[in-house]
C-alpha cells in the first residue's frame, strides 16, 4: 500500500531533558541544526536540551526555539538515513506551525529560528505582565464549554481532541471555569501547570509584538500544503501566513479539525510525528481511531521509523 505522508510538529509542554541528545550523537545532520541554533541564539541551546536543568527547559523562551529546532532535528535525521524521504503535507500544534513551515521551505531554518526566538520572548514577557492561567477541561462537548468559557469570561485555547479542550484567561476566572466545570457537562477540569494565558487576550502584547515581526520576514509559498491553528485549512499565500501565524497567539489552536483536514482534505494516511513525548500520537488516536502515527523523538523511534517507512511505500510530495 501507498501511503501519503504528513507530519506534525509538537507545541508547548512536550519539552524534556535529554531531548536530541542522542540523535545529535548519531546524526550528523541533526548535530549540525543544534549547532547552528546555538550559534545563531547567541546562548547554547543544546546544552540546556540536553542536559537541563528542567526548570530552565520549561522556559518559555527557552522551550519554543528548543522545539522547533528538536522538531527540524528529527526530519534531518530521517531525511538522512531516508535520502528519498518527501511529505506531502504538515501540521503543527501552536509553536509547532512555525516548525511545520520551515520544514515545508516558508522560510528557511535560521529565519524561523529568529521568528520563534521572538514569538517566545514576546509571550514570556506577556506571562510576566499578567496574571493568567489555563485549564484543561475533559468529558464535555464543544459547544457546553463555550458556554462555560462564557458564564466565566475566559478564552477557549486549545480544541485538542473531542472530550479535551483548554480554556485560558484570568488566573481567578479560570478557577471559576474549574469551580463551574460539572454544571456545564464536564467530567473534570484541571488547572494546569503553565507561565501564563496562552492564546488568550491576555497574549495581546505579544500578537502586537510577533505580528510586527513577521510582516518584516520574507516568505514563499510552501513546497507543500500547511495547516493552520486559527483556522485548520491550509494557507499559501505569504500575507495569509502571516495573518495566521499572528491571530494563533490570542487565537484558538484547532488542532482536532487540523488533524481531520489532513486525513479528509489532503488524504494523507500516514502522520509522522516529529517532537518529543509522543503526545501528538495521542491526540490523533483520539481524534480519529486506527489512524497510523509514527513518533520520531530519539535514536531509538528514529531507527523503528525508519524501518516501517522503508518497508512501506509513500507517494511523493510536491
Amino acid at each position: 500500500m501507498s501511503h501519503k505522508i504528513a507530519l506534525l510538529f509538537a507545541g508547548q509542554g512536550a519539552q524534556s531533558v535529554g531531548m536530541g541528545k542522542d540523535l545529535a550523537a548519531a546524526s550528523p545532520a541533526a548535530a549540525a541544526i543544534f549547532q547552528q541554533a546555538d550559534a545563531l541564539l547567541g546562548y547554547s541551546l543544546s546544552q540546556i536540551a540536553f542536559e537541563g536543568p528542567v526548570e530552565e527547559l520549561t522556559k518559555t523562551a527557552v522551550c519554543q526555539p528548543a522545539l522547533y529546532v528538536h522538531g527540524l532535528a528529527c526530519l534531518a535525521a530521517l531525511r538522512e538515513r531516508l535520502p528519498g524521504f518527501t511529505f506531502a503535507a504538515a501540521a503543527g500544534l501552536s509553536l509547532g506551525e512555525f516548525t511545520a513551515h520551515a520544514a515545508a521551505g516558508t522560510f528557511d531554518f535560521a529565519t524561523g529560528l529568529a521568528l520563534v526566538d521572538k514569538r517566545a520572548r514576546a509571550m514570556q514577557d506577556a506571562c510576566d505582565e499578567t496574571q493568567g492561567g489555563m485549564a484543561a477541561v475533559i468529558g464535555a462537548d464543544e459547544n457546553s464549554i463555550r458556554d462555560l468559557a462564557a458564564a466565566a469570561d475566559v478564552d477557549i485555547a486549545n480544541l485538542n481532541c473531542p472530550g479535551q479542550v483548554v480554556v485560558s484567561g484570568e488566573a481567578s476566572k479560570v478557577a471559576l471555569a474549574v469551580s463551574l466545570a460539572k454544571d456545564y457537562g464536564a467530567r473534570k477540569a484541571i488547572e494546569l501547570t503553565v507561565a501564563g494565558a496562552f492564546h488568550s487576550r491576555l497574549m495581546e502584547s505579544a500578537y502586537q509584538r510577533l505580528k510586527a515581526a513577521l510582516e518584516e520576514t520574507v516568505m514563499t509559498e510552501p513546497g507543500v500544503p500547511v495547516v493552520c491553528n486559527v483556522d485548520a485549512i491550509s494557507v499559501t499565500a505569504p500575507q495569509k501566513i502571516r495573518r495566521a501565524l499572528a491571530d494563533q497567539v490570542t487565537g484558538s489552536v484547532r488542532w482536532t479539525e487540523s488533524v481531520e483536514y489532513l486525513l479528509d482534505h489532503e488524504h494523507c494516511d500516514l502522520l509522522v510525528e516529529l517532537g518529543p513525548g509522543g503526545v501528538l500520537a495521542g491526540l490523533v488516536g483520539r481524534i480519529r481511531k486506527g489512524t497510523p502515527v509514527l513518533s520520531i523523538s530519539n535514536l531509538a523511534t528514529l531507527e523503528e521509523a525508519v524501518a516501517k517507512i522503508r518497508n512501506s511505500k509513500f507517494e511523493m510530495g510536491n
